[in-house]
């Protein structure tokens, strides 16, 4: 048995299962043409078994995300169950969704993002004051593909300008490239390498060696999809590992989706390779990795939830800033979090949740999806996210303490962190959400959002959802100018409190408000804000970075303000709540809308419903009550 170093882990050697995942399952899709039912229990189940009887019920979201489902299908999880882990849904076809929801008796069904740490042999302590998780360790199977005379290409755009040279010899290449400009996003310069089996395991590791003539670090390395909608199979954190001037080999553990079709090796280094730089490039071989979840904190922790949320940890990105008890950093070198706490903080807590740099679900590319009655929550990514979506559909679903995770840190060194509850990237189709209840999110609540010239957002609705304590409650942006955004609509909607969640006081960026819309440049038709409650700020309820007016109709609204202004319009020019005519008379927006305190049912219980003497109630354009009119 041989050990060798993994970015300060150990990891064990060992005569294992091959790269390729196990086969399990029910028949093959092309054998089955008739939709069924399966089932799913995080206690009783058993991945070996059918799926089809909640006796026979499979186990694991690593088996329902690798099944093979057909239109139609539906798998229902376990009322009262708890799943760690990310889901990968599959897509069905225009009316016959496969559909995600539950079944039994109880209380939703839970899809975590989290790992646990609240056993006290959890934690040693690593200095007077400062307790660190311990380092995860992790079994190689057999070696998958031979990366030493792998072929490797790059892709640069927006005035980023590399050469690439290869040498090596007949045992190992080696590919140097020489930045004269780098650009100033990741994907201004990408490394493309070979196709990798489809069927790997949800973790392998990828043995590297590097160096380069200035250091820095690359944005990510990972398996992704090469063709539209790019989307990524597997993934290091952010940062995985500092470029010195001395080789080093460097062994990065990639995790996340079992399955993917046009999958390649793909490194991100625009606005990282310094410009004047040689960077020099060895790729050396691939395994699968065996690791227990619970002993894996491989990926960014963006959020520490203390016993379910009665406190969260304070992200720092120094050991010399962990002063104050919940101070924490993740250590990308060891995969270690290193907490400030008086004692071992799991004789102080219940419960201690690390929150992964993960979506729950992720769904790019999905198409003819339903999710219903399901609970997202402690994920540091999206909840639910993905580019290139088509006719989703996320019904009755509770999603909270969502975001946080590192996402990439700018060229003057600042951290960005981000995490949307859900979010309809880049192209998304006739998706809806409705009957959802969003709260403690890092970014938005809801959103579509896109950055590229492919970017169609068009027939998205957001209707009867309730949020409270988001950063948003909706963001929008499209861009650039070619982008398109027709037919959105966002209703009887509740939201309360933006800005007053867990992630407020520690964001570099703290701006709080309902409607969040950034600098828009897509070409935008019927776009409908109407019949919704916003109610409390930490900044402004309504902001809008610059003017497409023409496309929005914002009317029937009921505003509500104590202190702060009820908008932002352009470029900081403020309207309280006494000068709303005056931004109807300025803007022509906003019109039959109302400011005024709402009365709710049972605001401190978290029902905001109106109560039947509260404003608001025949407010909506039909005569009827603005904001959610149900409550799940």
């Amino acid at each position: 048995m041989d050990t060798v170093t993994c970015l300060g882990c150990s990891i064990l050697l060992t005569a294992g299962s091959a790269l390729a995942a196990p086969a399990a399952g029910p028949q093959a899709a092309a054998a089955r043409t008739t939709p069924a039912t399966f089932h799913v229990d995080s206690e009783g189940g058993r991945d070996e078994a059918d799926g089809r009887t909640p006796e026979s019920a499979w186990k694991t979201l690593q088996r329902v995300s690798g099944a093979e489902l057909i239109s139609g299908d539906s798998v229902l999880f376990r009322r009262g169950g708890l799943w760690r882990g990310s889901l990968s849904p599959q897509s069905g076809k225009p009316g016959q969704p496969i559909t995600y929801s539950a079944y039994g008796e109880g209380e939703k069904p839970i899809l975590q993002g989290s790992v646990a740490r609240d056993a006290a042999t959890d934690w040693e302590e690593h200095s007077p004051g400062i307790w660190a998780t311990r380092r995860p360790t992790y079994t190689l199977g057999e070696a998958g593909p031979d990366l030493r005379q792998s072929e490797w290409s790059c892709h640069q755009e927006n005035g980023a300008q590399v050469t690439v040279e290869k040498a090596g010899d007949a045992t190992q290449v080696c590919y140097r490239l020489v930045c004269t400009a780098s650009g100033t996003a990741p994907n201004h310069i990408q490394f493309w390498g070979p196709v990798v089996p489809e069927d790997i395991p949800e973790t392998v590791m990828v043995r590297l060696r590097l160096r380069c003539t200035a250091p820095f670090f690359p944005a990510r390395l990972q398996v992704m999809r090469n063709g539209p909608p790019w989307t990524s199979y597997r993934s290091s954190g952010p940062e995985f590992c500092e470029v010195t001037q001395s080789w080093q080999t460097v062994e990065v553990i990639l995790r996340g989706k079992s399955r993917g079709d046009l999958p390649r090796l793909h490194l991100y280094l625009g606005g990282r390779l310094p410009a004047g730089a040689t960077f020099e490039f060895e790729p050396i071989g691939m395994w699968g990795v065996s690791a227990d979840r619970q002993d894996d904190l491989s990926v960014d922790v963006g959020n520490i939830i203390f016993d379910h949320g009665k406190q969260c940890g304070l992200k720092k990105w120094r050991l010399e800033d962990l002063k104050a008890p919940g101070d924490y950093l993740y250590s990308i070198p060891t995969h270690q979090v290193l907490l400030r706490a008086e004692a071992n903080p799991a004789t102080l807590n219940g419960s201690i949740e690390m929150a992964l740099r993960e979506h729950i679900v992720s769904q790019g590319g999905a198409h003819d999806v339903v999710y219903d009655g399901l609970m997202l929550r402690y994920g540091a990514a999206h909840g639910i996210g993905g580019g290139s979506t088509a006719r989703v559909t996320v019904r009755r679903c509770d999603l909270c303490y969502i975001g946080g995770g590192h996402q990439f840190t700018t060229p003057e060194g600042h951290p960005v962190r981000f995490g949307n509850g859900i979010e309809f990237w880049d192209a998304g189709e006739e998706n809806l959400v409705e009957g959802c209840r969003l709260w403690e999110i890092y970014d938005a609540a809801l959103t579509n959002q896109g950055s590229g010239k492919n970017s169609k957002q068009t027939r998205i609705t957001y209707r009867n959802n309730v949020i409270w304590n988001a950063e948003y409650s909706f963001e929008y942006w499209n861009r650039p100018a070619e982008a398109v955004t027709e037919d959105i609509l966002f209703e009887n909607n509740t939201c309360v409190d933006s800005g007053l969640g867990w992630a407020h006081g520690q964001r570099p960026d703290p701006n709080g408000g309902h409607l969040m819309f950034y600098h828009n440049a897509a070409r935008t038709a019927r776009f409908v804000v109407r019949d919704n409650l916003f109610c409390n700020s930490t900044e402004v309820c309504l902001r809008m970075d610059n003017d497409w007016r023409s496309a929005l109709t914002l009317e029937h609204n009921l505003w509500y303000q104590e202190a702060k202004p009820v908008v932002r319009y352009l470029v900081k020019q403020y309207y309280s709540a006494g000068d709303m005519e005056r931004f109807r008379q300025e803007t022509g927006l906003d019109a039959h809308s109302a400011v005024a305190a709402p009365r709710f049912v049972d605001a401190a219980g978290r029902d905001y419903r109106l109560a039947a003497d509260s404003p608001g109630q025949t407010l909506a354009h039909d005569g009827g009550s603005i904001g959610a009119r149900s409550q799940d």
